[in-house]
């Protein structure tokens, strides 16, 4: 049976009588190419997912896609409507079938209310997704169509092994993919994605990418940063 104390973010929340909210909630599932949230939808409840893959993303007046964030099984979206009562800010569109808790802006708002633990976690939370997104920023300001790629590919990408400093990102994402992150052209990372990769930064196989030395490329791009202030 489905239960509130299986999401991550009230796992903790030992201050919070979880049964008291439960019958509240609502349990609903998504198939993968659903729209949850649109852009300036006037809705205002918060979205945990228990499994699947959304994406977040912003679409301008031309048709052009930014995409903010990818989040799984365990995150949470919605938060800022419940909070301040705007319209909402970005799109939500479900990558996977997913499985969702739908949270009440006054249910949400009534729980942060009796714990404090959740609310600190909150805070932390939109703490970490500033910090993030004003990391982002400053790399769309500073650095070239290159570098923005190369800071992007590290935060999409994993320890290959313990034992070795390469990192991987598998399934290797769509070159459209990786151009709505940064903000450019899908041809412009496909010709640079081939400039790294003659430069000895990348390696592709059939089912990943392959970045053979993280602490070149970290040093890349804190020079260009450092060259450009």
């Amino acid at each position: 049976m489905q239960s509130i104390a299986q999401i991550a973010f009230f796992k903790d929340a030992t201050d919070l009588d979880l049964a008291r909210f439960e019958r509240r909630c609502i349990w609903k599932k998504v198939d993968g190419g659903q729209t949850i949230i649109d852009f300036e939808d006037m809705s205002s409840d918060v979205y945990f997912l228990d499994s699947g893959h959304v994406r977040i993303q912003i679409r301008t007046s031309g048709g052009r896609e930014l995409i903010l964030a990818d989040l799984r099984g365990g995150e949470f979206f919605g938060e800022l409507s419940a909070i301040d009562g705007t319209p909402r800010s970005a799109n939500v569109t479900a990558l996977t079938q997913a499985v969702i808790c739908i949270v009440g802006a006054g249910l949400f708002r009534e729980m942060l209310a009796a714990s404090p633990r959740l609310s600190e976690k909150l805070m932390r939370l939109l703490a970490r997704r500033i910090r993030d997104l004003n990391t982002r920023l400053l790399e769309h300001m500073v650095l070239d169509i290159r570098h923005s790629l190369l800071a992007e590919l590290l935060r999409l990408s994993s320890v290959r092994t313990q034992a070795a400093p390469a990192r991987v990102i598998s399934p290797p994402p769509f070159h459209h993919v990786l151009a709505a992150r940064i903000g450019c052209r899908r041809e412009q990372v496909t010709r640079e994605l081939g400039a790294l990769e003659r430069d000895g930064l990348l390696q592709k196989t059939r089912g990943a990418l392959i970045l053979p030395d993280p602490e070149a490329i970290r040093a890349r791009i804190a020079q260009t940063m450092q060259d450009a202030g």
